[in-house]
């Protein structure tokens, strides 16, 4: 009787948790009104965003939608942070914009679009497993900051030819803007009537009581303005519509696999993917906590953006992640759980199956202002002037970031911000590392810190205490700081205090290999105090310890000081001894 009771309680167990959890998430009967309503907003502001960041990617902005409505629903079951809203970015769009095997119009690209989002889920769920979710705070904000600004100035240029009907040949979107200035003949000027329209009435009616929903009206409004034109007879404002570059069908996303022959191309734009997916949904955990007030897991979030892009490749999606404007959009809208974002994935749906005959009407050029909008207000002009005047190195970075995001493909330009920031990491944390002197000339045992002596003093005890990272880059800094050994006869001791240090570069290691047999070369000594287990097995492993003598490595202790103390009474022995004279011969 005992087993049959068991597994019920197990049962009762997990069922117990899962209500726990989804009660934690998806809130009750208090919460449904308030999430219901922010859902809808965010699901009718999303149809015309979604359209709108497939246009800026150059896929057909249906793909978009599907990320869309499959980033929302799966986001909001798996990502750490609750409100968390995932789909597809403008930055990640302009990355997708310079893969060309995206951009060729045909099944292809399709194909290409789901491989691409496939490898991004797939990053993006490792690094979560593998719980790297610290590693966004090691990209400098300098960075960031010229990253961001560039790729608002490219979502802008982007639309260029969307908005006045001229194509350039031009090869980046700089020159693209600059030709198309210097042809203002050719510019189709009912295209920049119509976003300037758009752009004109989302201003105006975001102002009013429609808030958030006045992007959805400004957008029906303008598109249907050359619709009406058109059917009094009028063909002043004939511009493009969606229904004239796509098919828009009245379904949902179908199952569809695709084919793994294009993962080797698709590897390098994928990289792009994770890094700024990751770094704009840690932008989001960092500002939000769970329901309980704990902090929200980098990690966790990670892997429900993973989980998201996986189920948006094989559902005909755009890759996506955790989208700042969105998350905001449903928050300020009085979302109180993850129940939200679900229901903004139902009005999404919806809209597709219902509205699809509607959808169709939609102006290009209307999407075109819509972006041209999202562009100007992702400008960060003070975050620019404060990077500008914190210093060289940031401003330099920060200039460097930008001016490369706007003239190569973003996908590169993307993964040179990271290796900079990682030569910044390593740059700074080599010119961190200090050494300084301790005296103790005083009775209470506190001692004074100076710059060391360059030679080391016959006959007496050097401790040196170290800061910063020991590694590979910082090897030669500390070395150039540490004393040199002053002839033979010296009986000096060197005491490197090494508290708090859990590893040692094999650089260092070696450095302080040739440092101790230099020492020992002038009859002086190296002894190593403060030192963790750690350090303690890859002294013993390379051979450090037989070379200092198992006598001149000390470990530390819980107690401050005391390695120190213990270590500087054992190097005043060692000297008193090799100073006493040597005993008569035949004694």
């Amino acid at each position: 009787m005992g087993d049959s009771e068991q597994p019920r309680g197990s049962t009762a167990s997990l069922t117990g948790r899962a209500r726990t959890w989804a009660s934690g998430r998806f809130g009750d009967r208090s919460t449904v009104a308030a999430d219901l309503r922010a859902g809808t907003v965010l699901g009718l502001e999303s149809v015309p965003d979604g359209l709108a960041n497939g246009l800026l990617a150059g896929v057909n902005p249906l793909l978009a939608l599907h990320g869309y409505l499959v980033g929302t629903v799966v986001g909001a079951v798996s990502t750490s942070t609750v409100l968390m809203s995932v789909q597809a970015t403008g930055a990640m769009a302009v990355i997708i914009s310079d893969v060309p095997q995206t951009q060729t119009g045909d099944a292809r690209a399709q194909e290409a679009l789901a491989v691409l989002a496939l490898l991004t889920g797939a990053g993006m769920l490792v690094l979560g497993l593998a719980k790297l979710g610290s590693l966004v705070r090691f990209v400098p904000s300098s960075v960031l900051v010229g990253f961001v600004n560039a790729v608002a100035i490219n979502i802008i240029l982007s639309q260029v030819d969307e908005v006045t009907g001229y194509t350039s040949d031009a090869s980046n979107r700089v020159l693209k803007t600059l030709d198309t200035l210097v042809h203002p003949g050719q510019i189709h000027w009912a295209g920049v009537l119509v976003a300037a329209l758009t752009i004109g009435l989302i201003v105006l009616l975001e102002r009013t009581r429609l808030g958030a929903l006045g992007m959805v009206v400004a957008i029906a409004l303008a598109s249907a303005v050359p619709v009406v034109l058109d059917a009094l007879g009028h063909t002043v404002l004939n511009v493009p519509m969606l229904s004239d570059l796509v098919t828009v069908p009245r379904s949902l996303p179908t199952l569809q696999l695709p084919s793994l022959g294009l993962v080797v191309a698709m590897i390098v734009p994928a990289l792009s993917l994770i890094f700024v997916g990751l770094v704009q949904g840690a932008a989001i955990g960092g500002t939000m906590s769970r329901p309980d007030g704990s902090p929200n897991d980098p990690s966790g979030d990670f892997r429900g953006q993973g989980v998201a892009n996986l189920f948006t490749g094989v559902l005909q999606g755009m890759p996506v992640a955790g989208s700042m404007s969105a998350t905001n959009l449903v928050r300020a809208a009085g979302a109180r759980t993850a129940a939200a974002n679900l229901f903004a994935g139902v009005v999404i749906g919806a809209s597709m199956l219902l509205l699809s005959d509607v959808v169709g009407y939609v102006a290009m050029p209307a999407l075109g202002g819509l972006l041209v909008l999202i562009g100007w207000r992702s400008l960060k002009v003070d975050q620019l002037l404060l990077t500008w005047r914190t210093g060289p190195v940031p401003a330099t970075t920060m200039a460097i970031t930008f001016v490369l995001t706007l003239i190569i493909p973003l996908q590169y330009a993307v993964l040179v911000g990271v290796g900079l920031a990682v030569l910044l990491h390593v740059g700074r944390q080599s010119n961190r590392v200090v050494v300084k002197h301790w005296v103790f000339d005083d009775d209470h045992g506190f001692p004074t810190e100076v710059d060391p002596p360059a030679a080391v003093p016959a006959g007496e005890v050097v401790v040196l205490a170290t800061y910063g990272s020991l590694f590979f880059a910082s090897a030669l800094a500390f070395e150039a700081q540490l004393p040199r050994p002053a002839g033979t006869g010296n009986h000096g001791v060197v005491v490197l205090r090494l508290r708090a240090k859990e590893e040692l570069g094999s650089t260092v290691v070696k450095m302080l290999i040739r440092y101790g047999e230099q020492l020992a070369a002038s009859d002086a000594r190296l002894m190593l105090c403060g030192v963790t287990p750690g350090v303690r097995r890859q002294l013993d492993d390379t051979g450090l310890t037989s070379l200092l003598g198992t006598d001149a490595v000390f470990m530390a202790h819980a107690r401050v000081g005391l390695s120190v103390k213990e270590a500087v009474e054992h190097a005043e022995e060692w000297i008193a001894a090799a100073n006493e004279p040597a005993p008569p011969a035949g004694a």
